[in-house]
């Protein structure tokens, strides 16, 4: 069984930037992909970035540029550092993990998801 815990979310001046924060614990061999995705209201859930263990990342033109995605893969954590924070980048962000839970099988795991709100 695989545990996230997800951190860093709240409310922001637009310009401001907050650090998002999922950390994963459990038995499993390795991380695979991670990634943020959030959910605006009214809109469907869409990607906001991801990366792989080896270090590839991919983001959405609409974050490119002003977020960072990166991964401490000792302490078994994602990050998504978000700079320039405009109104539209308010949404429920959730953290992604897929996993080698052991040779052959893997796991698929989401969290609740954290509040993100840029307002004046």
């Amino acid at each position: 069984q695989v545990q996230l815990m997800e951190s860093g979310g709240g409310s922001v001046q637009p310009g401001g930037s907050l650090r998002l924060s999922c950390s994963a614990s459990g038995t499993f061999i390795t991380m695979n992909t991670m990634g943020w995705y959030r959910r605006a209201p009214g809109k469907e859930r869409e990607l906001v970035a991801t990366i792989t263990h080896e270090g590839s990342a991919t983001y959405a033109d609409s974050v490119k540029g002003r977020f960072t995605i990166s991964t401490d893969n000792a302490k078994k954590t994602v990050y998504l550092q978000m700079n320039s924070l405009e109104p539209e980048d308010t949404a429920l962000y959730y953290c992604n993990v897929d996993v080698f839970l052991r040779i052959g099988l893997r796991g698929d795991y989401w969290t609740p998801g954290t509040q993100v709100t840029v307002s004046s």
